[in-house]
């Protein structure tokens, strides 16, 4: 099975609010990605509301004819209540702290396991289908297991930055990771900077892959390709053996 392409358009609010006003209209490029292919749309609010806005989230969710994942950190209350109150199909937990420019590492799913219980049943009790950040370590996937999450998403930084150094090497911990959660019966999803150089020789090897989440790099692209045979670029690297 291909994994699916959810299109990150966090980069696409940054360059809107940079200058004020509605160009380029957040609500217009969500609805070009799926009609140019993607399969999903992720945004990933945040306090300051710096790039994707509160309200973003509230207009994208009646238009959205795809997956809506909606990323963030749960300990902001004001994030509990927007996701409870548009209910998207998935979100997707991660452990940023204030101000963090990007998300830079997965959860402690075993010092974090009451809490991270906790918020995830309410998130279910919703009907919402709940994926929790982690590092490619097997100790925290089996204890992302005991917090009830239906889906990890594998933080793949480390994966993308040494890809070129040594791609089998920079890969490994991640068919290993991906084979405990198969395993313990977690879907898998991934995303942090794949890019249309890595992303296939990394859907060939993570078995059970389900999801991709790529912003920064598939809007990079865009600026050389456009924004519709980029779309198509990334879908054919998930798709090819």
């Amino acid at each position: 099975m291909t994994a699916k392409l959810s299109v990150n358009i966090n980069k696409i609010a940054t360059i809107r609010n940079s200058r004020g006003g509605n160009t380029p209209n957040l609500l217009t490029v969500a609805m070009d990605c799926e009609r140019f292919g993607a399969q999903g749309i992720t945004v990933h609010p945040r306090p300051d509301e710096r790039h994707i806005r509160y309200k973003d989230v509230q207009d994208l969710k009646p238009i959205l004819k795809t997956e809506f994942n909606i990323e963030g950190n749960p300990r902001e209350q004001k994030f509990v209540d927007l996701v409870l109150q548009t209910k998207p199909a998935q979100v997707t937990l991660v452990p940023d702290g204030l101000g963090q420019l990007t998300s830079d590492h997965g959860w402690d799913t075993v010092s974090n396991k009451n809490y991270l219980v906790d918020i995830i049943c309410v998130f279910k009790k919703a009907g919402i289908r709940t994926s929790i950040f982690v590092d490619a370590d097997l100790k925290m996937i089996e204890g992302a297991k005991e917090t009830g999450t239906d889906r990890i998403e594998l933080y793949t930084e480390s994966y993308a930055k040494h890809f070129f150094e040594n791609k089998e090497k920079a890969v490994a911990p991640f068919i290993v990771a991906a084979k405990k959660a198969n395993e313990l019966g977690l879907g898998i999803n991934a995303g942090h900077d794949l890019s249309l150089q890595n992303l296939n020789y990394f859907a060939k090897n993570v078995e059970g892959l389900l999801e991709v989440s790529i912003g920064h790099a598939l809007i990079s692209d865009s600026l050389y390709f456009g924004l519709e045979n980029t779309i198509q670029l990334y879908l054919r690297e998930l798709a090819k053996k």
